[in-house]
């Protein structure tokens, strides 16, 4: 089990967030400061996407994040493992096609959608190397892959500062806020155990994906990586498409933001 699952099974962590389904948007709009509508925006626009295209979005959880693309008449398909998270999404949103499943083992044919993203769910996945070569599965030949999640703050000082927020501030607003407090201890804990920046862009790499780069928004509290599949997909393809992709990390663009 890696790290971030920190021993909680893939069962226990739906049933966490299905507690917290009802009150999830707003609480994490509080956490935030405000600022995840703000990267949210940032990952449509690195998505690039338009009307006629297909869209899987994983970890979709209340549908949240898949509204910018279904407001945009773009085909998007909302996927979580969380019961409660999709009933809530469901009842909020029912022109958008809510489904359940498990990023280490897609519902979906191979090359299905002309990009994916998943926004702040992958330290949540049991497998999240094997949710990469997943959702490269089923992207399209020269499709993209776009991942939102909860970084390491690029100034020391930040980082210190960062790290004292989640696990002292984070939990005590959450008892005020929250249905569940326990599930935002579990949460930041997630967090401050999750990789940094480079080492989830050698894990996109290694997974098959190439021209990994990285974006770091809010002095690298989140970070934004997009990834390409190769237009060849045959296994000689495929297996050239690895090799070229596992030079070293640090060679990786990496586009620092505020």
């Amino acid at each position: 089990m890696n790290r971030a699952s920190l021993d909680k099974r893939p069962d226990e962590v739906a049933t966490m967030f299905d507690d917290v389904a009802p009150k999830y948007d707003v609480v994490n709009d509080v956490l935030s400061m405000g600022q995840t509508r703000r990267w949210r925006k940032v990952v449509v626009e690195a998505m690039e996407v338009s009307k006629g295209q297909r869209v899987l979005d994983l970890a979709a959880g209340t549908g949240t994040s898949s509204e910018p693309y279904a407001d945009a008449g773009i085909d998007v398909v909302a996927c979580d493992f969380s019961l409660g998270m999709l009933k809530v999404g469901k009842r909020r949103r029912p022109d958008i096609n809510f489904i359940a499943g498990d990023a280490t083992n897609l519902p979906f044919a191979d090359n299905t959608f002309d990009a994916t993203t998943i926004s702040f769910g992958l330290r949540n996945v049991n497998e999240p190397k094997k949710a990469l070569q997943e959702m490269l599965r089923v992207t399209k030949p020269g499709g993209r892959l776009v991942i939102a999640e909860f970084s390491q703050p690029v100034v020391p000082l930040w980082r210190t500062m960062y790290t004292e927020y989640l696990m002292r501030a984070l939990p005590a607003i959450a008892v005020k806020v929250a249905s569940n407090p326990d599930a935002y201890v579990y949460l930041a804990e997630s967090i401050r155990a999750w990789p940094d920046q480079d080492h989830l862009a050698a894990w996109l790499q290694d997974a098959g994906w190439e021209n990994v780069t990285y974006r770091n928004l809010t002095g690298g509290i989140v970070a934004v990586h997009r990834a390409f599949k190769a237009a060849d997909t045959t296994p000689d393809g495929a297996a050239a498409a690895i090799a070229a992709h596992k030079g070293p990390v640090a060679k990786l663009r990496r586009n620092i933001t505020r």
